[in-house]
């Protein structure tokens, strides 16, 4: 039987990202644009680009972001994270996380390292594996759990899931107490869309947003052709209001405000046609 080590996760750059994340979601759900401000800044302060933290989270996410690859080339994406891992400077990324680790305390909740990470096991493993002071045994052992984990097809994953997607499981059990059943598919990918938007410049979030609005368009369009919505007045009469926001959205830049805006279409949308069918 392997020997469990303790995991420090206030030095697991990945755990760090994760909470972030998804105290920022929690934040565009509660529409608290102060806590949406203020967990965006630090993620842009401190996963900058040439940071060592930035360094460090690519690392982690080769490992666990990577799926149904044959278990040779699983191995070599794990050596390649490895050197990468090695080559950061300890120091550099200890003050990194000093840092960042001392923003959120000021700042954010208390609660903020409690949080519910769905791949949290995976993520500690791989930590113990960049851990030179856990024995060789051990993490020759914890390298082949990783690269069945990477290896196994879609179907057979259940633990290993991508670092900063939403759509995964982010909602799952701990999350959903809180949020209960308030989100549906359509909405956790927009949300993932969104969160990730401060990384690419929200190109991603753009794509993402005009087919999801040509989507609600099109269910609009069919809605409001059914018998039960042309009997009732009211009905009809919001989702005129609806389509007339939905292309209103085409000279409009993404934000916080159209996000919130197209989630509750999405919404409303869904009700309607549970009403219609």
């Amino acid at each position: 039987m392997m020997t469990k080590f303790k995991h420090n996760k206030k030095r697991n750059t990945a755990f760090i990202y994760e909470c972030l994340v998804i105290e920022l979601t929690k934040a565009v759900l509660g529409n608290d644009k102060n806590s949406q401000s203020n967990i965006k800044s630090i993620i842009k302060e401190h996963f900058k680009k040439d940071s060592a933290l930035l360094s460090d989270l690519k690392t982690y996410q080769a490992i666990t972001e990577t799926k149904d690859v044959a278990q040779d080339t699983a191995g070599k994406i794990l050596e390649e994270a490895k050197k990468q891992k090695s080559s950061i400077d300890p120091k550099q990324l200890f003050n990194e996380q000093n840092k960042v680790i001392n923003k959120i305390n000021k700042s954010l909740s208390i609660s903020f390292f409690s949080n519910f990470i769905p791949n949290y096991k995976n993520l500690a493993s791989v930590s113990q594996i960049f851990n030179a002071s856990v024995p060789i045994k051990s993490r020759v052992l914890l390298e082949q759990e990783i690269i069945g984990a990477m290896s196994k097809t879609e179907e057979e994953k259940q633990e290993m899931l991508p670092v900063d997607s939403l759509t995964y499981k982010i909602f799952t059990q701990k999350f959903n107490e809180q949020y209960s059943d308030s989100l549906f598919e359509e909405q956790k990918v927009l949300l993932e869309k969104y969160i990730s938007s401060f990384k690419d410049n929200g190109l991603e979030l753009k794509i993402h947003l005009d087919q999801e609005i040509g989507r609600l368009k099109e269910q609009v369009q069919q809605c409001s052709s059914s018998n039960v919505i042309q009997e009732n007045e009211m009905l009809k009469q919001k989702l005129s209001q609806v389509s007339e926001i939905l292309n209103g959205f085409a000279s409009q830049v993404p934000d916080e405000e159209m996000l919130t805006k197209v989630i509750s279409i999405q919404s409303l949308v869904k009700e309607i046609q549970e009403d219609v069918n």
